[in-house]
Order: structure tokens, then sequence, then C-alpha cells
């Protein structure tokens, strides 16, 4: 069996993953992030980067390149009102400038982006098709990783600390036997695509929901496309499929009439991507030897659309607390648990806030009491200025935003002058 040595050993490349190999890389770190599928493109993934990972954009001296990529603005979440005009539920244009938006971009192209700028430091390494099967194990601590590579062949990647990025069915947090404290949520999404007609009117980056007994939509507008979520309550996904592709069009049509002529474009209920919508979190994040972070440690509900920023902020404090230790060649428990105890907070803060609105507002959608937002909440929104501001703010940065480390920041590279 081959046998590999890193200072770092990421499993996961996903925003988390790819971040902070990054970081550990500026740092001097050697690192080699693991990812199990051959490319990053897949399909209806959360593509929201919020104000907190764009000024950590800037910070890193990536943020010209990155305003650079295919993407549109998200200004504002306004919700309709039946019985009279919208309500704007946050305003992100009421937060200081270049951070008063956010951005909407395929993650593929954002994961893209962070691997061919961690690709220009010397310590870094990205394994694509390459899966971790379990862990190394000496005495205790955890060693290193046992992988699986393209053409089936074995391995082991020892490293001086594991973090797994892998995601909310993290395959390391099983093998370490750590489990999560599930807390219950309402619904499930289903994920697919309507076309958009270049003449249609609608802000790009807009998001329109829509309310029904025991369901709603969401439509996030594209160029080209609407990318839609359907809600339904939790375990109800066989009912659906089995209702067979006309059952789904019409429960699409109902919902948004003014969509209705193109529903026959869902060919087949293959279409849809079915997201098990969980909110958990480790009661541990960490042994010794290996640390979680991201959806691994915290499975964020998609309510805020804040899981991957989250994530993101999870890695910086990683890499900042982490590096000077992988630096002298030797990682503690004590450190491990300093980046648990960072960011724990934090994460108890937006999974509260998440909780709150599976009850006030989904829950009682999904079992047909409601369908629509309760009253309080848009009086709130409508007549209470606080809440104006504290929504965006608390959507676009958190209740503990990160800043890049020194070690990883860069100045923007500026235009040269043309002779």
């Amino acid at each position: 069996m081959a046998m590999e040595t890193t200072g770092c050993a990421v499993v996961g490349g996903g925003p988390a993953g790819m971040m902070l190999g990054l970081l550990l890389a500026r740092a001097g770190v050697r690192v080699t992030v693991l990812e199990k599928h051959a490319d990053f493109l897949r399909d209806f993934r959360g593509d929201t980067v919020h104000p907190s990972t764009i000024r950590l954009m800037d910070e890193l001296g990536l943020g010209q390149e990155f305003r650079k990529l295919p993407q549109s603005r998200l200004k504002s979440v306004v919700f309709p009102v039946p019985d009279g005009p919208p309500v704007t539920m946050g305003d992100f244009d009421s937060l200081r400038p270049p951070y008063n938006y956010v951005a909407m971009m395929p993650q593929w192209d954002f994961l893209n982006f962070l691997a061919a700028a961690a690709a220009e430091e010397p310590g870094f390494t990205l394994l694509m098709n390459h899966t971790a099967t379990g862990l190394v194990r000496d005495g205790g601590r955890v060693r290193g990783v046992r992988l699986r590579g393209p053409d089936g062949a074995q391995a082991e990647l020892l490293a001086d600390v594991v973090v797994a990025t892998d995601g909310r069915h993290s395959a390391l947090r099983s093998a370490a036997g750590l489990a999560p404290k599930e807390f219950p949520v309402p619904f499930d999404a289903w994920w697919f695509r309507l076309p958009r007609h270049s003449a249609e009117a609608g802000e790009v980056a807009g998001l329109v929901p829509a309310f029904g007994p025991g369901e709603a939509l969401v439509a996030l507008t594209r160029n080209d496309y609407y990318q839609m979520g359907y809600l339904a309550p939790k375990g109800t996904d066989a009912r659906i499929r089995a209702e067979g592709v006309e059952g789904f069009r019409r429960r699409i049509a109902a919902l948004r009439p003014d969509l209705a002529d193109r529903v026959d474009a869902i060919h087949s209920l293959d279409e849809l991507h079915w997201l098990d919508v969980r909110l958990d979190r480790l009661r541990s994040w960490h042994i010794n030897g290996l640390l979680c972070i991201g959806d691994a440690a915290h499975a964020m509900s998609p309510a805020g659309g804040v899981g991957i920023n989250l994530a993101i902020q999870d890695a910086v404090a990683a890499s900042e607390l982490l590096a000077p230790a992988l630096l002298r060649g030797r990682v503690t428990t004590a450190d491990l648990e300093a980046v648990e105890r960072r960011r724990r907070p934090p994460t108890v803060i937006v999974q509260t806030a998440q909780r709150l609105m599976h009850r006030a507002v989904f829950g009682p959608i999904m079992t047909g009491k409601r369908t629509k937002i309760p009253v309080a909440v848009l009086f709130l929104a409508r007549h209470v200025p606080a809440v104006r501001r504290i929504i965006p703010r608390f959507i676009a940065f958190g209740p503990r935003p990160e800043h890049a480390p020194a070690f990883a920041r860069r100045a923007e590279a500026r235009p040269q002058p043309q002779s």
C-alpha cells in the first residue's frame, strides 16, 4: 500500500475545504485536499457568497479577480403579500459598500477559483477523484486517512492533523465515532430549473417565495433560467414521486401561475434534486488528531442561505489557530479545542435563529395551518427600522465574522500602466 505524508490532510473539496487549503498553504504549511469527485460540476449546490466572504476575498488580494467571475447581485429579499404591497425582509443596500450585496454564482466557479489561487502556493496539493475510506490510527491518535485513488488503488496519507470538511454525511466523523445532536426540521427541498424568457422582468438574483397549504416554492432568478426550490413536509419524497411528473407540474403551476406556461420543461422527476434537509451539531467537533468543521460539524438548514459562509468562517478560524502548531509539527488536542471553542458560539446562534424560523414560519406552513408569513413578522419588517437593519447584517456577516489571518493577506495586483 502506497504511503504519503503531509502537514494537514483536508478531506472534502467544498468551500470550507478549499478555503482551509488555500489559507494553510499561504502560511507555509504542506496541505493536501482530497476531493472524491473528478470535478466540481454538481448542480443545485448552494451558490450564495455573502459579504463576509466577499470581504475575505479582498483581504486575500483576490477581490478583483473574484468580481470578474460570472455572478449576479442579490440586493434584497422581498416577500409578496396577497393583500398588500410586498415586504422587504432584508435590504442589503442598507449595508456599507462595497459589501452590500450577496453574490450569486455557480459554486463550481467559486471552487475552481479557490483551487487556482491555492495552486500558486508551493505547499498545496489537490487530489481530485480521491475518496477517504477510513482513518489511520496509532496509539489513540488519528495519524492520517486511508484513501482510494481514481484507479481503485488503496493508499494512506499520513498527516499531523486531519480536518474533515466532507459535509453533512461526513464519512470521517462517522469513522471517528462522533455523533451529532439532531434538531427537528419540518421540510425537505427539491431543486430543479425552469426556463426564463429574455424579455421577462425581474432582477437577476432576485428571490421570490410563494406559499400554499403544506408547501412552498422559492424562485431564484438567473440570466436565462429560474432555479426553483420546492419545499414540502419531510418524508414526502416517495408520495411526490408516486404522483408522477404531471402531478408535480400541477403543484408548481398552482403555486406560481405565472410560470405555468413552462412546467412542461420538467420532463421527468429524475430531474428533481432532493435535499434531505438536516439541522444538527456535533457534541464534540474533534478527537485527538482529527477536527470537523463546516457541515461535517454542523449541518445547516437552507433557511437564510448561510451554511456556506459559516463553513468558510470555520475554515478561516481553523487556519489561524492551527497554522502555528502545524509549522511546529505538533498539533495538540488543545489546538483543536480552541477552534471549536471559537466557532461553536456563532454556530449555536445561527442554528437557534433557524430553529425559530422553522417553528414560526415553515412548521405552520408545512402542516397547512398557515399559507403566508406571520402577521407579527410582517409588522416588524414594515414598521421597526432596527429589524430592517439587523436582519441583513445578520445574514451578510453572521454573529462572529472572521478576517483573513495576517499570513494569508496579499495586496491586490494593480493594473500595469501601458507604455
